[in-house]
């Protein structure tokens, strides 16, 4: 079925939606602060991208011994992931700043991280966010065969196995990006004339996307080797574990919000339309995690209160802790569910709880 044809109920008797658009809209009014971003977001864009780059500098012009240049990669894979958590995608939501021309140079920053802005607007603010957890649709489902995240997919025989090596790749999210999902995507959206605002000329998107590939393989690996004085076979391994640390975080992140054993794997009806609204759809198939720890809060770019992004992705992240209580409360007061784990181990025990639950013969467990 074409995402086209999926529709959401438009019936909501007790207008829960309305009931909680207006509360935060209020919260803002009353408060009088913008939902964009702030000071707060403005240091940590400035941190991360320190975490992120000023090893990379450190390594090329200093002398250092083996295991701190480990531990410069490892930080940079760290400052990688929060980048692309906290500053990236603010700014492709619209919501790090009031101001686009902001907003898009920030965003344009996930071509630091190996990715291509136009795919990753429509992957995410497009089929992620519209067509949560509905398999076929939401391409954060579709790992291909080698992980089962739905019930609706395919069972192979190694799935038996995919809550043990899930994990290890886990790693290679950022990878992908580079190597080969970026060009497949560009291929397939483009084809399907897919966009998040306005649909780009097909030689603009071919040619952004090629530039950038050869500028952030030069950056990365060509300069290193041709003009500085470190052996290519430590840039390689650096160049690895910088991205290894970045997709587990990344994926990691991203899998406890949606594919736990708390949330739902709905498909719409053979009209093609979903039992629920789509702001009750988001409530049914999306969980928050630690929210009350103050680091993850931090790190994660408000990507553990998933609840708060997805009703309201136009909302800063910086913002999501306070206004979380009126979701809470709304939802509680419309008697809809509102997922939550305290800890974010509890969470990670619950995805691969889930992985596992997934990975055994349907017919067995039926």
């Amino acid at each position: 079925m074409d995402s086209k044809q999926i529709k959401f109920s438009r019936v909501d008797s007790a207008k829960f939606f309305r009931t909680l658009n207006k509360r935060v809209n209020s919260y803002f009014k009353e408060n009088k602060i913008q939902r964009t971003g702030n000071w707060k977001l403005h240091l940590k864009t400035i941190v991360m991208f320190s975490l992120y780059l000023a090893p990379y500098f450190l390594l090329l012009t200093l002398n250092v011994p083996t295991w701190l240049q480990v531990l410069c990669t490892i930080i940079m894979g760290i400052g990688m992931a929060g980048v692309g958590m906290n500053v990236m995608h603010d700014a492709n939501h619209g919501s790090y700043s009031s101001k686009k021309w902001i907003n898009k140079i920030l965003g344009s920053s996930i071509y630091i991280l190996a990715g291509n802005v136009y795919n990753w607007q429509v992957q995410h603010n497009v089929l992620h966010h519209t067509y949560t957890n509905i398999h076929g649709h939401d391409e954060d489902l579709d790992a291909g065969r080698i992980i089962r995240f739905s019930k609706h997919a395919k069972w192979y025989r190694f799935h038996k196995f995919q809550h043990y090596y899930s994990v290890f790749l886990y790693g290679l999210l950022t990878f992908n990006w580079m190597l080969t999902a970026d060009f497949k995507q560009t291929r397939r959206y483009l084809k399907k004339k897919l966009s998040y605002g306005k649909l780009p000329k097909p030689i603009n998107q071919w040619s952004t996307l090629i530039i950038t590939k050869i500028i952030y393989v030069s950056i990365w690996i060509v300069i290193p080797i041709l003009f500085f004085e470190i052996a290519w076979w430590k840039i390689l391994i650096g160049f690895f574990i910088m991205h290894y640390v970045a997709g587990l975080i990344l994926s990691i992140v991203f899998q406890l919000a949606h594919v736990v054993e708390d949330t739902d794997m709905p498909l719409p009806d053979e009209t093609g339309t979903m039992k629920n609204t789509w702001a009750i759809h988001q409530l049914f198939t999306t969980v928050n995690f630690s929210t009350k720890n103050r680091i993850m809060n931090w790190f994660t770019g408000g990507l553990n209160h998933q609840v708060e992004h997805h009703i309201f992705p136009n909302i800063s992240h910086v913002h999501y802790t306070r206004i979380s209580k009126i979701v809470r409360e709304t939802a509680s007061e419309f008697n809809l569910p509102y997922h939550e784990y305290k800890t974010t181990r509890k969470a990670i025990i619950a995805h691969f709880k889930y992985l596992k639950q997934m990975g055994m013969q349907p017919q067995l467990t039926a």
